[in-house]
């Protein structure tokens, strides 16, 4: 699961020029649903979300502290599901969406997420936009303050290029294969003269 978090002044979500939901202060989360993702992802998301410190304290001694999450100022949250940030464009220009979950599975995903995202917090300070509706949203950016959260970060790829692309690196092998390479250089005694 991809989530953007954006800290707003305001934020709202209008479906056919209807206003259907509208925050205050707080957090505006764009959530994609990848086509690997459990109802485990969703709920650590969810808790995610609501824990990540992107406020100040409000001591007014130093802007951009960041000690306080969204429910510690109570402010409020718009949750909005955005399948495009999964989208690809590595090959060509035009995107591709293959990481993105089908349509029932994301739905169901998607509302177990918002459920949740309520059940932690509480349900009169989350709203939601439609499902798979072209919203219009509109924001008052706070800062601007934007993050992305994947629950499944991409792993670091090998720069030693010794291990093959589907293992991740364990430090004690790379060791052990550096020095095996150490141990079989030999320099030629002529060069040693």
């Amino acid at each position: 699961m991809r989530t953007v978090l954006q800290r707003v002044k305001s934020a709202s979500v209008t479906v056919d020029g209807e206003l259907i939901s509208q925050i205050g202060k707080g957090l505006l989360v764009l959530a994609a649903i990848s086509k690997d993702d459990t109802e485990k992802d969703v709920e650590s998301m969810a808790a995610k979300i609501l824990k990540a410190k992107l406020f100040d304290d409000g001591t007014g001694e130093q802007k951009g502290n960041w000690k306080r999450g969204v429910m510690d100022i109570g402010g409020e949250v718009l949750c909005v599901s955005q399948f495009t940030l999964l989208a690809s464009v590595k090959k060509g220009n035009k995107p591709d969406f293959h990481q993105s979950a089908s349509g029932v599975k994301a739905k169901e995903l998607y509302q177990t997420f918002f459920k949740k995202v309520g059940e932690i917090y509480q349900p009169d300070k989350v709203k939601d936009g439609i499902f798979a509706a072209m919203m219009d949203v509109a924001l008052v950016n706070d800062g601007p303050v934007t993050i992305q959260i994947d629950t499944n970060p991409p792993k670091m790829e090998d720069p030693s290029g010794l291990s093959t692309p589907s293992t991740t690196v364990d430090a004690n092998d790379l060791v052990n294969k550096m020095t095996n390479i150490t141990k079989e250089f030999k320099i030629p005694a002529e060069l040693l003269e």
